[in-house]
Formats: C-alpha cells, sequence, structure tokens
C-alpha cells in the first residue's frame, strides 16, 4: 500500500519543484496506460480466477480497480501494483510455507492485507484458509478482494478484522511472548472482532508496503505491537518489504509529480530496532536486505526508492 497521490501546491513552489504533500484535496483520474501485469502474476489471476483471456482478465482488473478507487484513491491501486504478487518474491517465504505444512494449527495474519493478495498466494501454496486472517483499515477492500479474485467467504474461508492497528482496541502493544507461554489455545477465529486475542498465538505474520507509511515512532510502535502477536515457537516469524534506505532518515518520494516525506530504516537500524528495542537481544533473528524495488509506477518516477526485505524470526 502507498501513500494517496493527492497534491497542495505551496505559495513558493516553482514549476520544477514537485508539490509539497499537505492536505488531501483531490485524486488523479485512472489511466489504463498504467496497466502493467507481470507474465507471472498474470499466470496468478488466471489460476485463481479461470479468466484465461488476457484481454478480459485485464478489463476484469480494471473494473475491480474503478470500484476500488473510490474506496481508496491509494498509488498502489492508480498504478495498478496491487496486482503484484509479493509475498512469495520475499527471502523467509518458503520458511511460511514450511509453518502452514508442518505446524499444528498454525495461524498466519497480513497486516495491511487490502484485497488478501497476500494471503491467497500462501494459502495457494498450502497454508491452511481456515488458520489465515487478513487486517485493513478498509473492509470494502477485502470485499472488493472477493469480486478480483473470484472468491467468496465460503471457497475462501479465511478470516478477516477490520480497523485501524492503531486503535488499540483493534491491536494494543503487548510484551512478546515467552517460552512458558508456548502452546497456548488460540482464539476462536470465527469470532474476531480484534486482532489483541491472538498474543502469542500467530506463526507468521506479514506486513508489506505498511511500515514506509508511519513515522519512526509510528513504525517502532507497530513492530511492538505485532512481536506481541507472535508466538515464541522458534521458527515463528515477522516478513515484509517496504521503502527502506542506503541511511536512516527522511526520503523523498514522488508520486504523480508530488512530493511525499517519508521515514525509512536502513538495514542496519532495522535490525537494531526488533533485536534489542522490540524483543530483547538474542531472543530474535533478523535478516535484512536493500534491493531495488519498484514502488508505484516507474515510467512516470525516475526515483524509484529501494526496497527494505526483511524477517524477524523467533529463536
Amino acid at each position: 500500500m502507498y501513500p494517496s497521490v493527492d497534491k497542495k501546491h505551496e505559495m513558493s513552489r516553482t514549476d520544477k519543484e514537485p508539490a509539497k504533500i499537505e492536505v488531501q484535496r483531490s485524486f488523479p483520474p485512472l489511466d489504463e496506460s498504467h496497466y502493467d501485469v507481470r507474465p507471472q502474476d498474470a499466470a496468478f489471476y488466471k489460476k485463481l480466477t479461470g479468466i484465461e483471456d488476457d484481454a478480459a482478465l485485464k478489463q476484469h482488473i480494471l473494473d475491480v480497480q474503478a470500484k476500488a478507487y473510490k474506496v481508496a484513491p491509494y498509488g498502489c491501486i492508480l498504478f495498478f501494483s496491487f496486482t503484484r504478487c509479493r509475498l512469495m518474491g520475499l527471502p523467509a517465504y518458503q520458511q511460511v510455507v514450511r509453518i502452514g505444512r508442518e505446524c499444528k494449527n498454525p495461524i498466519f495474519l497480513d497486516i495491511g492485507c487490502c484485497f488478501g493478495n497476500s494471503i491467497r498466494e500462501i494459502v495457494f501454496d498450502g497454508f491452511p484458509a481456515a488458520q489465515a486472517i487478513g487486517s485493513d483499515l478498509l473492509p470494502d477492500l477485502w470485499d472488493l478482494g472477493h469480486e478480483l479474485f473470484k472468491s467468496s467467504p465460503e471457497t475462501f474461508p479465511v478470516h478477516f478484522v477490520g480497523g485501524d492497528a492503531f486503535d488499540p482496541k483493534i491491536l494494543a502493544v503487548a510484551p512478546p511472548a515467552s517460552v512458558q507461554t508456548t502452546g497456548a489455545l488460540a482464539p476462536d477465529l470465527n469470532n474476531l472482532t480484534s486482532l489483541n486475542p491472538l498474543r502469542g498465538c500467530v506463526s507468521a505474520i506479514h506486513a508489506t508496503s505498511f511500515f514506509h507509511l508511519f513515522k519512526e515512532d509510528k513504525q517502532l510502535h507497530m513492530a511492538r505491537a505485532l512481536a506481541g502477536l507472535l508466538s515464541a515457537e522458534p521458527g515463528s516469524v515477522i516478513l515484509g518489504t517496504h521503502i527502506g534506505a542506503q541511511e536512516k532518515g527522511s526520503v523523498k518520494q514522488v508520486y504523480n509529480d508530488a512530493e511525499i516525506d517519508m521515514f525509512a530504516h536502513n538495514p542496519e537500524s532495522w535490525i537494531a530496532m526488533w533485536d534489542g528495542e522490540v524483543f530483547e537481544k538474542g531472543m530474535v533473528k533478523v535478516e535484512a536486505e536493500l534491493r531495488e524495488e519498484t514502488y508505484g509506477d516507474a515510467r512516470r518516477n525516475e526515483r524509484c526508492p529501494l526496497g527494505l526485505f526483511w524477517s524477524v524470526t523467533r529463536l
């Protein structure tokens, strides 16, 4: 998920300077020319939707995009980044696959799940759908995910918890689970209205294009909140990718000729945050690396950011 692409021009702005993001005022119209679905992603959509014809698949995606953009005018929807299968490209993906296949009663959580693409990736690779949970600020996007993938709650029985992850009623900060609590009974997933009952029970947590939406203090808060959900079982993992930087600090990204200030960690600061601040030193193994990654539309954004690919595994 990426920032909204609205803009407000400042009085001092010159013609060559990008606008500063200050308040939400207007959104650029949808543009079909941005449509650029990778072959591997198209193959995934064809398998799940049953739509084999490329033109028909494109029109189907365009139809859902138009509905979603009215609900959430995000850059990832405008530029079709939502069509990408990102979870299976993460270095720790096979670790999650193994958890789903080998562990007893594993639980998978996708925070900021949008349409539920990533959950469908891991379920397609064998993770039990009834043990997976999606959570997003906007429930309408989850509902549109069923339309996008031609599924229903009956054919795709993944659970959903809607709400603001910074609302303590939805997700409060709690200490990481201890070894003594390993094996605690998980709550009834069918009746979840909050993520808090999952404390110490989640086997794998996925967060892609999520952390970079927040400033440094909010990123630390969210890391602590997610850490409290993670099982103490060795091998339990939190993983994802988002915008990173060579040097920790503010980075400027340009979307639709508008400049957005974002906070980005580098691999060293990201590792130090999890191993020492969020978890006690030595409780987890943290891996993080920078890769060239496209967020938004690379054809319009020459300053493509670096992607921080990472995982946090309980020891």
